[in-house]
């Protein structure tokens, strides 16, 4: 486990940065590619460990794929391509690998284990086990299928009209993945609209895909084309670098190629409900995905509720979030984020307790935070707790506290944003 250490910053935030490719789409462009027919190409794509576990699992699948840094080539055989692996399939620490996998492998007539660290092994995973045995496949592992390591073995799959209790992209993706392969049609209502990248990218690979307001859903039996991907920057990782030059002063910095999908983009509008100083330029579309430049400058803030529908849309920018409101004008509230809870970590527990640390006022509540802006943040001893979002919104309140901010398990950042520090430093130049 390594450490690192965060001075606060002498000088504004300047200057331009790229921002990595997004996590979620680079983990489906992978998969996606895996089960297409002919060649995908994918550029852009995120070398971090989170998904590069999703290029190792399908490569135990049979899958041939060739990774550059950040340019991938899968040559994808079609569903029936994928090959019962001789190993255990080892997501790592990545969720999405999980429960999208979970999907894709419900209706393949082979038995295959996955498992993964410490963290994945206490993330909840009935929500898809189980419409997934529903559909007719056979999963099993400790209690009842809730918790990796866990056992699937395809079976002969039936379509379902499920109505998820919580607004999941990875669990509507893995019920789609299965409906894919299955009798009838397949259908998915959330509470809330999740995160769409599955849907647009099933589209681009030439999957119809029906929506009706909160549901979506697809017809059984249809097959993927090869595509070359282009992955946008990843606004997940972007956010702690718009919220960094909005609470240092004399910052202005412009973020290129972030993805602005509208079920991602729920950062934005909280940034400029509080008051941020922030232009989107250069706005384009690619593999479906929308595209802009965004500057953003030092900003007077003030505090906002965070609460319904605008949840789904920034639910792991709250860590970072926190932060921000830390040093707005006024009082924060977020709520309905009891998802917080099942993430890396329950985050809800790890922001309250590691801000506290360095002297914001937060308080926790059953369903998210309440924050009192204004704070003077100091130096301290923090950690991760393995969570790379944690990581990294420590690193971003390090540049405003005074003396030094060590964060414990830093290595963690390297998950989803493995060129963090050494953006972080070039935009204090």
């Amino acid at each position: 486990m390594s450490t690192a250490t965060v001075k606060k910053t002498q000088v504004g935030l300047n200057g331009k940065i790229r921002i990595p490719g997004d996590k979620s789409i680079s983990h489906r462009a992978v998969m996606f590619g895996a089960i297409a027919n002919g060649t995908t190409v994918v550029e852009g794509f995120l070398p971090g460990e989170d998904c590069l576990s999703t290029i190792d699992c399908f490569r135990k699948l049979g899958v041939t794929i060739v990774q550059d840094g950040e340019k991938v080539t899968i040559e994808g055989k079609g569903w029936d391509g994928l090959q019962e692996p001789t190993e255990i399939l080892d997501v790592g620490n990545s969720g999405t690998t999980t429960r999208l996998m979970l999907g894709i492998l419900a209706t393949r007539p082979f038995h295959s284990v996955v498992i993964g660290d410490d963290s994945i092994a206490k993330r909840p995973m009935a929500r898809v086990t189980g419409p997934l045995r529903d559909m007719g496949s056979y999963i099993d592992g400790r209690e009842n299928g809730n918790f990796t390591p866990l056992a699937v073995r395809g079976g002969a799959t039936k379509g379902i009209a499920y109505q998820s209790k919580v607004a999941s992209a990875q669990v509507k993706s893995a019920i789609l993945l299965a409906g894919l392969q299955s009798k009838g049609v397949t259908s998915v209502t959330e509470p809330a609209l999740s995160r769409d990248h599955t849907e647009r990218m099933l589209e681009a690979y030439g999957v119809e895909v029906k929506r009706d307001g909160l549901t979506v859903s697809v017809e059984g039996g249809q097959t993927l084309t090869a595509q070359n991907i282009i992955v946008p920057g990843d606004i997940s990782s972007a956010a702690f670098f718009l919220v960094a030059a909005a609470i240092v002063p004399e910052s202005n910095i412009t973020l290129e190629g972030v993805g602005l999908n509208p079920s991602r983009s729920g950062i934005i509008d909280v940034l400029e409900q509080m008051g941020a100083s922030i232009i989107i330029t250069n706005e384009r579309v690619a593999g479906g995905e929308p595209i802009a430049d965004i500057s953003i400058s030092s900003s007077n803030l003030r505090g906002i509720e965070i609460s319904g529908d605008l949840i789904p849309r920034l639910i792991d920018e709250i860590p970072i979030i926190a932060v921000l409101a830390s040093q707005a004008e006024g009082k924060t509230i977020i709520r309905d984020a009891e998802e917080l809870k099942v993430k890396e970590t329950n985050r809800i527990d790890t922001v309250v307790s590691e801000l506290t640390k360095l002297g914001a006022t937060i308080t926790a509540t059953d369903d998210g935070m309440v924050i009192e802006g204004g704070s003077s943040l100091h130096g301290a001893a923090v950690s991760s707790f393995g969570d790379h979002r944690i990581g990294m919104a420590m690193a971003i309140a390090g540049l405003i506290a005074d003396g030094e901010v060590v964060i414990e398990r830093s290595e963690a950042i390297a998950v989803s944003y493995p060129s963090f520090f050494e953006h972080l430093n070039t935009l204090q130049k």
